[in-house]
């Protein structure tokens, strides 16, 4: 069996939980590498990935020997199937914070469990303490996007629609084998003020400011940056902010290191940018990994 779906049943063996049922795909892929619709089971004795025949052969290519995984068509079970998965199981485990009420109430239907407790993000937990592999595929997503950033350097152009950029992004994102993290942001001018602002077809003009938010998946491993690009010239007081910002960061990044509370660059930051006319519009704030991997 693979480290990770043993440390899991240590884990639920640990809290007298003796299978559980594994639904959200994010976990489901940090357990298993399957990426295809289905759901994992933990039985007491084996582990089952439920699919159906259009994906079938694709899990069964994923899987490795060490998983000890039994793949099964979903078609192929019958009522009493799903009620002989947990028959020997006081306790099943669910993710409920994943989980909605309706599914939940499917579960205690179809599986007829004795007892369905919530896990607390036990996999979510375990996911956030990286392995070199892991930390690897994070450098890896990183160094796409830094790719990219210095080719969108070279391909933005006046007159050029902020879609146009946007769409540059992801296509470079696609033939470097990765995929968009979440949905780029190409903001200029009178629109880079919003900091969720959707791609638009405004031109890119002289004097412009462009705010860039982009980020890509390799291997279900992701990367955010967000960049801010001048064209032509910087307006004197939109300098001034930027490097208000630019201080700011620094001292942030000064402050944060293992065990350190992020409250307390928060705090320094909010007050240096009150003493300078500003406040903090989006809050500072550490990552833990749970959004994707």
């Amino acid at each position: 069996m693979n480290d990770r779906l043993r440390y899991i049943r240590n884990s639920l063996k640990s809290q007298d939980i003796q299978g559980m049922i594994v639904s959200n795909p994010i976990n489901v892929h940090y357990l298993t590498n399957i990426e295809a619709e289905g759901f994992l089971l933990l039985t007491e004795k084996e582990n089952h990935y439920i699919t159906d025949s259009r994906y079938v052969e694709k899990v069964q290519k994923t899987l490795m020997i060490d998983d000890e995984i039994i793949v099964t068509n979903v078609r192929d079970l019958s009522q009493e199937d799903y009620e002989n998965f947990f028959a020997d199981c006081k306790n099943v485990g669910f993710e409920e914070n994943y989980v909605t009420y309706a599914k939940y109430k499917e579960i205690l239907r179809l599986y007829k469990v004795q007892s369905l407790v919530e896990t607390e993000g036990m996999i979510e937990k375990q996911r956030q303490i990286k392995d070199e592999e892991e930390i690897g595929y994070i450098r890896k997503a990183c160094e796409i996007t830094d790719a990219c950033f210095s080719h969108i350097l070279g391909y933005i152009k006046k007159d050029m629609t902020e879609k146009q950029i946007a769409n540059e992004i992801e296509r470079f994102f696609k033939e470097n084998d990765s995929t968009p993290a979440f949905e780029t942001i190409v903001a200029s001018g009178e629109n880079s003020s919003m900091p969720h602002a959707v791609p638009s077809m405004r031109k890119i003009k002289s004097e412009d400011v462009i705010t860039i938010d982009m980020g890509c998946s390799y291997k279900g491993y992701e990367s955010d940056m967000t960049r801010t690009i001048f064209v032509d010239t910087v307006d004197e007081e939109i300098k001034k902010t930027y490097n208000l910002v630019l201080e700011n960061q620094k001292i942030a990044l000064n402050e944060l290191r293992d065990g350190a509370l992020v409250k307390t660059p928060s705090r320094i930051i909010e007050g240096n940018f009150k003493m300078n006319g500003y406040y903090l519009m989006h809050a500072l704030r550490t990552w833990s990994g749970i959004r994707g991997s």
